[in-house]
């Protein structure tokens, strides 16, 4: 039976993509696809998010977008002063639907935020999820500031009726200061869910045969890994 996981996050640049192309690596021998609903801030041929995945975690992910906006803004901002029509919820729900069909794990990557606006009506990312009654895997960030951030996130999505899958801190430092050494055992609690994962800084710039080897090893065993949390 095929899966769609919604990915998001905390913020912008906390290490989505990386997360998204690990929970893709270890699905290996599977079909998987990653779709990429609004890729802003990138002029067209630039390799987007989606492509990022698919260079990291291996050829059986099929990496798809929606649509592209080339200033670095939210995407209802950028679709908007780009003169662009803006992707809309359920344009994301028929998407990752249909890819549904013909893969065995969809990941929907979102933009910034669980709220951050997909258009000028308000729809969002958890509305997608919401629409396809998929569980979101939440990216936070490792160090201070990370608990409040993650908790209420966890609190949107409990409040729409959202399963959070778990968290995955996106970028785990290699030498972690006290704040992020607690935080592995604080973000579960704040979040409300179980910490799956944690990948090390400067994991996107590795070759993708080096990432994909790596990978597993960074995720938990719900997510296909071999991970476990320690202080």
């Amino acid at each position: 039976m095929s899966m769609i996981l919604v990915v998001s996050g905390t913020g912008t640049e906390i290490g989505k993509t990386v997360v998204t192309a690990a929970v893709a690596a270890v699905a290996r021998g599977r079909r998987v696809a990653v779709l990429k609903p609004a890729q802003t801030g990138l002029a067209p041929g630039e390799p987007g998010d989606a492509a990022e995945v698919a260079r990291l975690a291996g050829s059986h992910v099929t990496a798809v977008e929606l649509a592209r906006f080339p200033e670095p803004l939210a995407p209802a901002t950028a679709a908007r002063r780009a003169g662009l029509v803006p992707v809309r919820p359920f344009e994301v729900a028929e998407a990752a639907e249909k890819l549904a069909t013909e893969h065995d794990l969809v990941l929907v990557e979102g933009a910034g935020g669980l709220l951050v606006r997909f258009d000028d009506e308000g729809g969002t990312l958890a509305d997608a999820a919401r629409l396809l009654s998929a569980p979101v895997l939440l990216v936070a960030p490792a160090g201070l500031g990370t608990l409040n951030a993650t908790a209420l996130t966890a609190e949107a999505l409990a409040n729409r009726g959202l399963s959070c899958r778990g968290v995955v801190i996106g970028s785990m430092p290699a030498e972690p200061d006290l704040a992020s050494r607690c935080n592995i055992e604080d973000l579960p609690v704040a979040a409300g869910a179980p910490l799956l994962g944690a990948v090390p800084a400067g994991a996107g710039s590795l070759s993708g045969a080096a990432f994909a080897a790596r990978a597993p090893g960074w995720l938990a065993p719900e997510l296909g890994g071999t991970w476990a949390a320690t202080r």
